[in-house]
């Protein structure tokens, strides 16, 4: 099935031959186009207009005309789908290989396990500075032979500038790590991990909390309930109140058919979330601490470039040193498999912060270089000019696709797909999809286990789809779905019917 006529498709032939893939204008000439059947009958069921969705499948190697193209020139809202664009502008600005630094600075001299003077820990995005490297960072810290600070630990988060914004503006869940904010220094997602672990012998539940932060009273164990029914609805059972940041307690009870449980919740005051943690981390290891854990910025060692002259940004010292983290290709892993909205965000706003200038130069690593929302929304959209041209630039908000103003075609997302399909940044951005009914997002789909690695998407009003798939011919092909209705939640079969039709295509 084509979407061009039999006058145009000579036409393209000979386009094809000269490497030439612009398939998608000649496809804007080319009449409507009719649905396979097994889709139509799918929107049917689900009581969905045509005109709700958007479908694309085409050739991934972009040499044979789509065999699917509805509405693909209308730009559209594609949720977690944008992630796509971001990781692979990412993996094409930054390279597989970038990792994020996070610097630590000492102020002062140790004598005798007393360090007199500033610990300073520099946040330069890591999107995934979890407890565990928390941990082993300051675990380096103590092995300077540092046990007691004298004066403070100094968070420096000003790598990013952002406006505050409140954590419940897009969905009224504040309390929901999806909608946790970027940060420079962004510890453990800013978010508390609960453990429930039933002992029925005393009918408790012990609870363990990840990280433990200062001055927050945890409630440590709840009672199980009576009852030996299912585990039901264990967080509502709970009655958590996590109102006062500075405490949280359990009104109700945990379920005793449930067995080991883990909870997470964006913490109630995201702004104290760092230095609490730190400050919990560093006592919790055996550190002493005669100041606080508070923000702060690492002193500079002057203007200029070191000549006094003004000229440049300040310069920062030698770090004593730094720790990294997993390798871009890794980390975007996490950011499609799973759809981590703030991790995208942290990777979105690293463009501004270390992608190479239009003159090829990258920002002077001893500067205190700045990252905005707005320079890092000029970066993809450069690139996207450099990469792809004027046609079908994508709005851009945050790079994750958690926005109500984000909007990209269907023909310009499988343009950019078939792009990175051709490169050598392939296997890192298709290793990064979920692999349909086996992991991450799609582990529990099961139209065709294995036969496909698709980026999903959802919000309010959208439903998508995006990614390869593997056809029973042996030729690989971008699909691209997405719905944007009021019903879009209706639209998983119909891109399930449409995922079979493309495997299917013997």
């Amino acid at each position: 099935m084509s979407c061009l006529p039999s006058p145009l498709r000579s036409v393209w032939r000979v386009l094809a031959n000269l490497g030439l893939y612009s398939l998608y204008g000649l496809c804007g000439l080319a009449t409507a186009q009719s649905l396979p059947p097994a889709v139509e009958a799918a929107l049917l069921r689900a009581n969905l207009p045509r005109d709700a969705v958007t479908l694309l499948v085409v050739d991934a190697e972009g040499r044979q005309p789509p065999r699917l193209s509805h509405r693909t020139s209308v730009p559209v809202n594609p949720a977690s789908v944008m992630k796509l664009v971001t990781t692979y502008a990412a993996l094409d600005l930054l390279g597989p290989a970038f990792s994020w630094r996070t610097p630590v600075y000492i102020e002062g001299a140790v004598r005798d396990g007393t360090l007199y003077g500033n610990l300073y820990i520099r946040g330069l995005g890591d999107p995934k500075l979890v407890t565990e490297r928390l941990w082993l960072l300051l675990r380096r810290v103590q092995g300077l032979g540092v046990r007691q600070i004298a004066g403070d630990i100094v968070l420096d988060r000003s790598a990013f500038e952002l406006a505050d914004t409140d954590p419940g503006s897009f969905d009224g869940e504040p309390l929901r790590p999806y909608n946790v904010a970027p940060d420079a220094l962004l510890l453990s997602f800013k978010s508390v991990t609960m453990t429930f672990v039933p002992d029925r012998s005393i009918r408790t539940a012990q609870v363990q909390f990840e990280p433990t932060l200062a001055g927050v009273d945890m409630q440590t164990s709840v009672p199980l309930s009576n009852g030996n029914g299912d585990c039901g609805d264990y967080r509502a059972a709970l009655k958590a109140d996590f109102s006062d940041p500075t405490r949280i307690r359990f009104n109700g009870s945990y379920p005793a058919a449930c067995a080991e449980k883990a909870w997470s919740v964006a913490y109630a005051d995201p702004k104290s979330f760092a230095t609490r943690a730190v400050e919990g981390l560093w006592r919790g290891m055996g550190g002493q601490l005669g100041g606080t854990v508070r923000e702060g910025r690492v002193p500079t060692l002057g203007t200029g470039n070191g000549n006094g002259n003004g000229a440049g940004p300040d310069l920062l010292p030698e770090p004593v040193f730094e720790i990294s983290s997993a390798p871009l290709a890794e980390i975007i892993r996490d950011i499609n498999k799973y759809s981590n909205n703030v991790m995208a965000q942290q990777l979105f706003l690293t463009l501004s912060l270390a992608a190479p200038a239009p003159n090829g130069s990258r920002p002077a690593a001893g500067g205190p270089a700045r990252a905005t929302a707005e320079a890092s929304r000029a970066v993809l959209r450069r690139w996207w000019l450099d990469r792809f041209g004027p046609e079908d630039v994508p709005v851009v908000d945050n790079g994750s696709g958690l926005s109500r103003q984000t909007l990209i075609s269907a023909q310009g997302l499988g343009r950019m797909l078939q792009t990175a399909y051709r490169s050598p940044l392939m296997p890192d951005l298709m290793a990064s999809l979920p692999l349909n009914g086996v992991d991450g997002t799609l582990r529990n789909r099961r139209t065709l286990p294995g036969s496909a690695h698709l980026k999903t998407g959802s919000l309010r009003d959208v439903t998508a789809l995006a990614g390869y798939v593997h056809g029973a011919s042996g030729r690989r092909y971008v699909l691209v779905a997405i719905a944007n209705h009021p019903a879009a939640e209706a639209a998983r079969p119909v891109f399930d019917a449409l995922l079979e039709w493309t495997v299917r295509d013997r």
